[in-house]
């Protein structure tokens, strides 16, 4: 093999992913930037042959993405997981082609990217939402203010709440059937204050609304008597976020946050805030614990005597 040998086979595993698995044009382009770099550092280090690579040589590479060079700049963890993934692909291609005999790659592992904390929002600017969203109490002001009850009181996702039907409501036995992803159903205990929003909607604002086109078994509807739909479940929330002179972006996510992060903060057992949750792995809900240590931490930092000179 000549002194390209590695830029060549860079070149031909690019052929390969564009042309035989039909990867699309901006991943393409992606894989031949992060290639073209790993190539280069291989052959600043002498490294013209395939075979030449070893383990060793994959994790300086990885050690400097995240630290940078002269001609490039640290790469966070995400970025940083994508170029490994590409490197990973590359030698698993240079050794199903028989360039190389072993793949150096293979017990290097793309960095995790550090977990993006989620956002609750304050208590207060929870009530101050669900206060705004009830307006001057007309009959799409009393659906807005049950709808926003039923996100933050039982941590429903938004198309779970939209997807809300009369009988799944037991205002009995306080509670409501949940049906998630994947057909999955769970029951989540219904709050005070969120069955007296539902009882007032319900009784009042829903009929005008059943009315317009008919009855029909959603809970939620639109002013023409359909089920409310997410861009409409959206508006509602953005408007009474605005209301509420709350600045910080605001979803109906962000409510089902809230809701698990204020559970935790008043001791809830993390398991319960999984099955409240709908969540499959108790991994998935422990990142709220992520929320409560770092308020834990600041409060410390600010409270103790000896927590800082």
């Amino acid at each position: 093999m000549t002194a390209s040998a590695v830029s060549r086979a860079v070149q031909e595993y690019l052929s390969h992913v564009s042309v035989e698995r039909g990867l699309a044009d901006n991943t393409v382009r992606s894989y031949r930037r992060d290639l073209l770099r790993y190539a280069a550092f291989l052959e600043v280090r002498g490294l013209v042959e395939p075979k030449e690579i070893g383990e060793a040589h994959v994790l300086d590479f990885l050690a400097s993405l995240r630290t940078g060079d002269e001609d490039h700049v640290a790469l966070g963890s995400a970025s940083t997981a994508r170029t490994i993934v590409a490197v990973r692909g590359f030698h698993k291609f240079m050794l199903r082609e028989g360039l190389v005999d072993v793949d150096a790659s293979s017990a290097v592992k793309p960095p995790t990217p550090a977990k993006r904390l989620p956002k609750a929002l304050p208590l207060e600017d929870v009530e101050a939402l669900l206060a705004a969203a009830g307006g001057p109490g007309t009959t799409l002001a009393k659906r807005d203010k049950a709808m926003l009850e039923v996100l933050y009181g039982t941590g429903a996702r938004i198309s779970e709440a939209i997807g809300l039907d009369v009988d799944d409501l037991d205002f009995e036995g306080g509670s409501v059937l949940l049906k998630g992803k994947g057909s999955k159903q769970r029951i989540v205990p219904l709050g005070s204050y969120v069955q007296e929003a539902l009882i007032d909607y319900l009784t009042v604002a829903r009929p005008a609304l059943t009315s317009v086109k008919g009855s029909g078994p959603a809970v939620f509807l639109n002013a023409r008597g359909g089920r409310l739909s997410r861009q409409s479940a959206w508006t509602v929330l953005t408007k009474a976020a605005e209301r509420a002179g709350i600045s910080s972006d605001v979803s109906p996510h962000t409510l089902r946050h809230s809701f698990a992060t204020h559970l935790l903060d008043g001791g809830a057992d993390v398991r319960v805030v999984q099955d409240l949750l709908g969540h499959a792995s108790v991994t998935t809900t422990q990142i709220y614990t992520l929320v409560t240590v770092e308020k834990l931490r600041e409060i410390y930092a600010t409270a103790h005597p000896r927590a800082r000179r």
